[in-house]
């Protein structure tokens, strides 16, 4: 597989609610949403959004399109804003697109619960769990909501934003076996935990979507320009693209196995929001 390339070719309007300050770019394919190199986490927050998102995507979870950008080097001059032109210019090159999703809201776990069926949330809390994604919390929750294509249907939920993911990666120096089947304890404050249904069967769905020939798939069709990209204050973890790939497979394929303690974390933490009172629940929600 290979992720399809689009050229920017106009800055449309900055999403400031976003800490690595993504825009909606017009492409030679149309609006997307752009994650750009240049911002804090760079090339490695991208890196986490073609993998997570693919493996989202392929687990058949609702992702819009991913893309990779090139930003050509007179890209933003005209922009106004300092900070933007900046992060333009830092990002000359490659970076990652998702598709733009018109008319969407920010995903409420109360007010549109409707969105996130039992069977869909435990897929979701299965992935973010297994993928060490940090931050689908209440307080951010990543997800998006429009409406639903034929009359008296659910509204649609999008899966968006994976860069704060694979966290490990920015300090491979500290990574070794037991981080591959180590739990993650932070799934206890997963927005859609609440509603999950059954995890063991989510797991089951999960594992049989995404095999380890999944992965490596995906892992191929991330470019060597990403992998190998490194701030100038940090020393290059690893010699070759393809190095890096091997690192992410000692990390991940242990973590399709069954039983996973990622897996026993989040029914821990599903079975103690289920045995909290009820105006804790609320609450969490």
């Amino acid at each position: 597989m290979t992720f399809p390339t689009v050229e920017a070719t106009r800055y449309i309007v900055p999403l400031k609610e976003g800490g690595s300050l993504p825009a909606v770019v017009e492409t030679t394919a149309g609006d997307v949403v752009v994650k750009f190199r240049g911002a804090g986490q760079g090339a490695r927050a991208l890196i986490a959004e073609l993998i997570v998102g693919e493996l989202a995507r392929r687990a058949g979870l609702p992702m819009p399109d991913l893309s990779l950008v090139m930003l050509p080097e007179a890209f933003g001059r005209t922009e106004r804003d300092p900070e933007i032109q900046d992060l333009l210019k830092a990002s000359v090159g490659l970076n990652v697109g998702l598709g733009f999703i018109p008319a969407a809201l920010p995903f409420d776990p109360v007010s549109l619960a409707d969105a996130a069926p039992p069977e869909l949330a435990a897929d979701v809390v299965w992935l973010d769990a297994f993928a060490f994604n940090l931050d689908r919390t209440v307080r951010n929750p990543n997800l998006l909501v429009t409406a639903a294509g034929t009359p008296g249907a659910p509204p649609q939920l999008w899966l968006i934003d994976h860069g704060a993911a694979l966290y490990f990666h920015h300090n491979w120096a500290s990574v070794d076996d037991d981080r591959a089947r180590s739990p993650f304890p932070l799934v206890k404050d997963h927005v859609l935990l609440p509603l999950a249904g059954d995890l063991d069967a989510a797991s089951e769905r999960m594992r049989a979507r995404l095999t380890p020939g999944v992965l490596d798939e995906i892992l191929e069709a991330v470019p060597d320009e990403l992998l190998l990209h490194t701030p100038p204050t940090q020393t290059p973890a690893f010699d070759t693209a393809d190095e890096y790939r091997d690192a992410y497979r000692r990390v991940l394929v242990p973590r399709l196995a069954d039983p996973s303690p990622f897996v026993e974390q989040a029914k821990s933490a599903q079975a103690a929001l289920r045995s909290a009172s009820p105006d804790r629940l609320a609450y969490r929600r």
